[in-house]
């Protein structure tokens, strides 16, 4: 099957929005996990938030109330809102999805099998 592509990353000031798609028409799992992580030059990848076929959410800490994630199944895309960007949230964002369990942000990172390229977030001070 094909990969994810991502969009909507770009450089903004901090407080800033955006709000990043990933098509993900080819992921036909019928129970899936999918969402985003993200990983800054000399960084480990980071889990930012996830999202279940039941549309159960999960966020990291560091995120909470200002991003959000959502779907819109006929159009078979994940979305990324970001609000009030910080600094620190510099990074290139990976869509990305899987099989498991429990949708937790932390287990996005690990697919391996269906990623996309990424689309890079700049926030500057």
């Amino acid at each position: 099957q094909g990969q994810p592509v991502e969009s909507g990353g770009d450089s903004v000031q901090a407080g800033g929005s955006l709000r990043l798609t990933c098509a993900a028409s080819l992921y036909t799992h019928s129970r899936y996990c999918i969402g985003w992580f993200r990983q800054a030059p000399g960084k480990e990848r980071e889990g930012v938030a996830g999202i279940d076929n039941d549309g159960l959410t999960s966020y990291a800490e560091s995120v909470k109330g200002r991003f959000t994630i959502s779907k819109d199944t006929a159009k078979n895309a994940v979305y990324l809102q970001m609000n009030s960007l910080k600094p620190e949230d510099t990074a290139r964002y990976y869509c990305a999805a899987g099989d498991a369990l429990f949708c937790i942000f932390s287990v996005i990172p690990e697919f391996e099998g269906y990623r996309g390229q990424g689309t890079q977030v700049t926030v500057s001070s």
